[in-house]
This record gives structure tokens, sequence and C-alpha cells, in this order.
């Protein structure tokens, strides 16, 4: 089982997770292209995949995905509030919304040999959700687009091989930055996201012993730098009273617009 950062960041979002015989992206955020583009590293192609799931509608998680749906046919797995955002949104074109699987947090369910989890998250949208994807007893994460944190979320990632998790702000460089203060409250607020002192935060309380990888993800290209929420999350676990340091995990920083290694679990 694989897991692989296509893009990751305020621009647009692109993860790919995939066994030998089964390949998902969570979020088409990015154009096509770059899509095929980010798959080609890893060996594969648009056609080779089974499914999208989508985290929610924004524009930075869907951009290509009636694209996706009208050339390809690719079946797109959603919660129902999802969809009816996903179906508001004008650049989204005219698609067979027979493709569209719905799915809740309170059911799992199977593409393939893959098993996936929808994990609610508190955002600013009509029913956004994490998701966990596992296989042959391995699981990995993607925790992304949440201004606040729960039991509830902690008990959904608990025990994950490898993870991407929202580091998405400095809060002083967004408190002094030139966004408006309308989308300062927006963003600090408990729907909107994590800065990089909260990502560590929730990452300390799902650190163990066997956790293969921890990638840093969804970071604003305004608001933050990649070497600030690498040293504010180490810093975090640092000062956690657990038995851990950050140099027992390997913890990188998923970037914008280039494809990140592949991590296997």
């Amino acid at each position: 089982m694989r897991i692989c950062s296509i893009a990751s960041g305020s621009s647009g979002n692109c993860i790919y997770v995939g066994s030998d015989d089964t390949h998902l992206i969570i979020d088409a955020g990015i154009s096509k292209k770059r899509i095929e583009e980010g798959l080609a590293q890893l060996g594969l192609s648009i056609s080779d995949l089974n499914a999208v799931l989508v985290t929610h509608e924004h524009s930075d998680h869907i951009a290509s995905l009636g694209v996706l749906m009208r050339k390809n046919d690719i079946p797109v797995y959603a919660t129902r509030g999802t969809i009816e955002g996903i179906m508001k949104q004008k650049g989204i074109g005219s698609i067979d919304t027979s493709l569209f699987n719905v799915i809740s947090s309170e059911n799992s369910f199977h593409v393939n040999d893959l098993h996936v989890k929808a994990i609610d998250v508190s955002h600013d949208a009509l029913e956004p959700v994490a998701y966990r994807v596992e296989h042959e007893g391995r699981s990995v994460g993607v925790c992304t687009d949440l201004g606040t944190y729960t039991d509830s979320i902690v008990d959904g990632f608990s025990g994950v091989d490898a993870l991407l998790i929202e580091a998405n702000h400095d809060v002083n460089m967004l408190q002094v930055g030139r966004y408006p203060y309308y989308l300062k409250r927006r963003i600090l607020s408990d729907r909107g996201h994590l800065s990089n002192e909260n990502c560590g935060r929730l990452l300390c309380r799902l650190l163990h012993d066997n956790m293969k990888s921890i990638m840093l993800g969804h970071l604003s290209a305004e608001n933050n730098l990649a070497e600030l929420a690498y040293e504010a999350v180490r810093l975090e676990i640092m000062m956690d009273e657990s038995k851990y340091s950050p140099e027992d995990f390997e913890i990188k920083v998923a970037k914008r617009s280039e494809t990140t290694r592949a991590v296997a679990v």
C-alpha cells in the first residue's frame, strides 16, 4: 500500500492512495494534466484509477473533477452534502451523476480491496470529511481542512501507519498578512484550518511506535513556510509529555506543486 502527495496546498490538492490492484486519488483540485504527470511518476495513468474520493466541494479540491468524470467515467465517492455542493459549482459542467456514490461517516465502504472510512471534520463546507484507507492490516490517513479537532478525529486516525495532516498557517504570518479581516477570522475559526501548532498538538495524540511517515500538508501559500511548519510541529512533539521525540519519525512537508516521494506501508 502506498500514499503519495501529488499536490497539497491552498492552491490545489490531490493525494494518491493505492494497493497493487486498486488506485485512488483523494481530491482532484489541480488540472488533469498535473494529475497525469503525478501518476506517471508512480508508474500509473488516469486509466488505472478506480475512484476519486472527495473531501468537500471547495475549488482547490474539485477543480478537474468534472473533466475526469466526463472523459474517464471515474466513480466518485463523496457525502451527500458534498455532492450537492459540487453540483452547485458553475465550473463543474455537465456530468453523469450516476458516477456519484453517496457515503457517510456512519458507514465504511470498499473500493475493491481497499477499505475506506470517512471521518467528519469541522470546516466551512456542506458535509466535509477526511479519509482513512486500509489494506491487509495497514492504514493511511488524509486529514486536512479542519479548524479544530475532536476525540472522534483522534479515534478515527488512531494507529495509522502513515498520515498526511494539515499544517495550514503560521498564526503570526496570518495575523500580520494582507488577507482581509473576515478571511483571517474564517481561517482561525473552528471551521477554518489547522495552524502549525494545532497540527503538532493533534499529531502528538496520534503518534505511536509503528507510525512510519508523517506528511505536513495543505500549507498556505501566503501564510506559511515549509520550514516554519516543520519546526513548529517538531517543537510540539518535543514539548509534549509523551515518550516520543521528533527524531523517532519521518516528518516531511508535502509540496504545493510537486509530487512528493511515495511512502509504502
